[in-house]
């Protein structure tokens, strides 16, 4: 689960972190409000979506010279117009794809005078099964494009639970950072609160992108993008208060309503697998056979006929699925009761699209036999390879 900017920052200030002064607004009748609580004269006013670059993404509807989606202001007149002229509008950035997200909240937080930008972020780094810091000199920017051109200048830092940050832990972290004097001593005092926090909230993700280094001389956490880990989510009740599903997929929603693996994609090409290896090999190989798969969709191991039909009916309203590939092998699972699932969602929500259906395992003959004597037009599969060319096939040919 991703919260937006403003709340993660509150939630860090909370646990101790530096952040600059600021408010979130809803509507620009409460930009002068907002603007006039702040110290001043700069401001900046951020656009609050779920996704990265927006300082470089642009509003569609303001055409190409317009500013982007965070932007600096000298009076409270000028926070005022930014307002009304970013809330309402779509924004896309690198990260929202295409399509974009349309700006609903704005953050305006009081201006900093900046010396030094740097990056870092708290993740789970599962090739040593440890908590880690990730820090670079380079912030500002795409740490993708750090590593790519200059992957010396990250460094990465695994904590050993037990011991949590230790002083071994920030010399390297600080000198990696090149920190010195009051700076060195803010983030002495700043990582082992991060790591806390991140901790103890369950986060999947902390990303301070900058984190930076003031003309004082001393941190701020300018920018901050927090994730949760959805497992623990039963142990925050705080956390899930701060969900905003109006930046998730109506499908995603929908799809954890019934306990269901789903990830929404660009394709065309629907699909219903058990288990989330599978899921991935029947992406991979539409791929292979010149397709896009629309989803992922891992309906589990142990799926009633009921998961089933919602999982069908969640595929089936997607308008860009031109086609639908079910792929089931049976251990848990049984055959017959994903047959008896897809035929009780065709009936209910009716079938507009091509459809194959692969079955193996467990009562697989019974599961083939109840499709076959459905007397919908079902494309029967012998493997995956097979299924994979038939349903790409079949979306072309229509």
């Amino acid at each position: 689960m991703n919260i937006h900017e403003y709340q993660a920052k509150a939630l860090l200030k909370s646990y101790g972190a530096p952040v600059a002064e600021g408010v979130a607004i809803f509507s620009a009748d409460e930009a002068e409000a907002a603007a006039k609580k702040l110290p001043g004269p700069l401001y900046v006013v951020k656009s609050q979506i779920h996704a990265g670059g927006r300082g470089k993404g642009k509003f569609t509807e303001l055409g190409p010279d317009a500013k982007g989606g965070v932007r600096l202001a000298k009076s409270v007149d000028e926070v005022v117009a930014n307002a009304k002229e970013m809330l309402g509008n779509t924004l896309v950035t690198k990260q929202t794809g295409p399509a974009g997200k349309q700006v609903n909240r704005l953050y305006i937080e009081d201006g900093a005078d900046i010396d030094r930008e740097l990056y870092l972020s708290i993740l789970v780094d599962r090739s040593v099964g440890r908590v880690a810091f990730v820090v670079s000199t380079e912030g500002g920017m795409d740490i993708e494009a750090v590593a790519e051109h200059t992957p010396e200048k990250i460094v990465t830092v695994a904590i050993d639970p037990d011991k949590g940050v230790t002083a071994d832990d920030l010399k390297t972290l600080t000198e990696a950072l090149e920190l010195e004097g009051e700076a060195r001593a803010d983030a002495e005092k700043l990582f082992p609160i991060l790591y806390k926090a991140f901790v103890e909230k369950d986060m999947s993700l902390l990303e301070v992108n900058p984190l930076i280094v003031m003309k004082n001389g001393r941190m701020r956490v300018l920018d901050a993008k927090v994730s949760f880990d959805g497992n623990a989510l039963f142990r925050h009740e705080d956390v899930v208060a701060l969900r905003d599903t109006t930046e998730e997929d109506e499908k995603e929603i929908e799809a954890s309503k019934h306990d269901l693996a789903y990830v929404a994609l660009d394709g065309n090409i629907g699909c219903m697998v058990n288990g989330a290896g599978l899921a991935m090999a029947t992406m991979d190989i539409i791929k292979l056979y010149g397709a896009e798969p629309a989803n992922f969709l891992d309906v589990g191991g142990g799926a009633s006929k009921e998961k089933v039909t919602h999982a069908f009916k969640i595929i089936t309203a997607d308008p860009a699925v031109k086609g639908i590939l079910v792929n089931i092998f049976g251990g848990i699972m049984k055959c017959d009761v994903i047959a008896e699932g897809v035929l009780a969602a065709v009936k209910e929500v009716g079938l507009m699209v091509p459809l194959v259906v692969r079955l193996e395992g467990t009562n697989v003959e019974l599961g083939k036999k109840i499709i076959n004597e459905s007397g919908l037009n079902v494309i029967s599969a012998d493997d995956l390879d097979d299924a994979a060319q038939k349903i790409v096939a079949a979306v072309k040919g229509a």
